[in-house]
């Protein structure tokens, strides 16, 4: 998995295609007939269960441009300022334009952001489950989750983490367009006006 992950994000930063596994590619009949791309994010075959307790692949997002970061719970500091970032980039946009977007919060500490503890914050923050998912991987994928989006975290002993905060903007098929790394409640204009040119 980790040997993958390298590979879909060497592919991811230079822009090209990388082979993949047959055993990395979906089952589904829809991915059977239309392959994903070798930059895509979503050969990464991962399941998320997600604020409801839902479990489905990750790469099940595809077909609607997506908002993606990491983030944990229990974070007190940095992680609240990416929800932020999501709602700041979201009243940029028309109504029409909010609900061609999905915003994705994937865990980096799924031994403790259970479905409740992500409901929790859902509920707290009012993030609409039509447009936000809260989700936790399987702790021997969080790296490779990372890997593929280029953010970099570590475990502290206190049991919060040091990590890269960004919003990383998906095309449907899963490909990076865009990042950033400015959070808060003053959006970057320039990421702003990659998602809308990505949702037209």
């Amino acid at each position: 998995m980790k040997s993958l992950a390298l590979s879909i994000a060497m592919a991811v930063l230079a822009g090209c295609t990388v082979a993949i596994p047959a055993s990395a590619i979906a089952a589904s009949p829809a991915a059977q007939k239309v392959p994903l791309p070798g930059n895509s994010v979503y050969q990464l075959d991962v399941q998320l269960t997600d604020q409801a307790g839902r479990t489905s692949a990750w790469r099940d997002r595809r077909g609607k441009p997506q908002l993606v970061s990491m983030f944990y719970t229990s974070c007190q500091y940095i992680c609240p300022l990416i929800i932020d970032s999501g709602k700041a980039v979201q009243k940029q946009l028309s109504d029409a334009e909010r609900a061609r977007l999905g915003i994705t919060l994937i865990s980096m500490d799924p031994a403790r952001d259970t479905p409740q503890a992500l409901a929790k914050v859902a509920t707290q923050r009012k993030l609409d489950p039509a447009q936000w998912t809260l989700a936790s991987p399987a702790p021997d994928d969080v790296r490779s989750v990372a890997g593929v989006l280029n953010i970099r975290y570590r475990a502290l002993a206190d049991g919060e983490f040091n990590h890269t905060s960004a919003l990383v903007l998906l095309d449907g098929e899963g490909r990076i367009l865009a990042r950033t790394e400015k959070m808060g409640s003053k959006p970057d204009p320039e990421f702003v006006e990659a998602v809308r040119k990505a949702l037209k």
